[in-house]
């Protein structure tokens, strides 16, 4: 069953057993500002500062969910409409995923599904690197997205390959790593020893390729609700 199918069966299943389909319950979405996301960071490179992307949150009887998304707009609407959605771009797809954290958040199902602010990103990364230490050694790591902080505390650490799918980024060195762009992730999944893959692409439908058989270690808001009903490993101390 497609990945979105057995989401969308998850949602319908907690909206009979909760009795939430037989009331029109609505369902907020919108695109937060950068520094309603991720606060006042002493570093100005992420992608949300930059305009790139925006986070999307969802609010379900006062319970926030967010997603990750490069396409993004307002929307409201009740949990059935939600459900019932085509998910056939990146911003039908964001509002499901953050409705859906929101949904299970609500219920206690799953937790951090807010993204952490100011100078907790830092803070991430470096438990990102013990992170990796205790769990695989001293791997090769393919990170598919590029998170500034990851980047640089990665790289100070283990092997590291980089890719990403926004072409300012793609051909440049960061914190002395070449990022390639998305023609070169599934080659880079086949070298490394784990996989390091943001949560964003699921909103952007391209995490189909990306489930290789190797460790693979998702990280982000977007993909909470998600990895708990696919069995995915999920990294996303730093998040409320």
């Amino acid at each position: 069953m497609d990945l979105f199918e057995q989401l969308k069966c998850r949602l319908s299943a907690i909206m009979e057993d909760n009795g939430f389909g037989n009331e029109p319950i609505n369902v907020k979405v919108k695109a937060l500002k950068p520094e309603e996301a991720i606060g006042n960071p002493e570093d100005k490179d992420y992608p949300i500062i930059k305009g790139k992307e925006r986070m999307m949150e969802a609010d379900f009887k006062g319970s926030r969910g967010q997603a990750f998304t490069d396409m993004y707009g307002d929307f409201a609407g009740t949990l059935a409409e939600v459900s019932a959605m085509k998910l056939e771009n990146n911003y039908r797809r964001a509002i499901f995923l953050a409705t859906l954290n929101a949904v299970t958040r609500s219920l206690g199902v799953v937790g951090n599904t807010v993204h952490c602010k100011d100078d907790q990103p830092p803070q991430c990364a470096k438990e990102l690197v013990s992170y990796m230490k205790e769990n695989f050694g001293r791997p090769r790591v393919a990170l598919v997205g590029l998170q500034p902080r990851m980047v640089e505390a990665l790289a100070q650490a283990f092997e590291l390959r980089v890719t990403d799918m926004d072409p300012d980024n793609v051909g440049h060195t960061k914190f002395g790593v070449a990022i390639g762009g998305p023609d070169e992730t599934v080659g880079n999944i086949a070298w490394c020893d784990v996989a390091l893959v943001t949560g964003t692409t699921l909103t952007n439908d391209s995490i189909r390729e990306l489930l290789m058989n190797k460790p693979t270690v998702f990280y982000g808001v977007t993909i909470a609700a998600p990895a708990h009903f696919l069995n995915l490993t999920r990294f996303c101390p730093r998040a409320t």
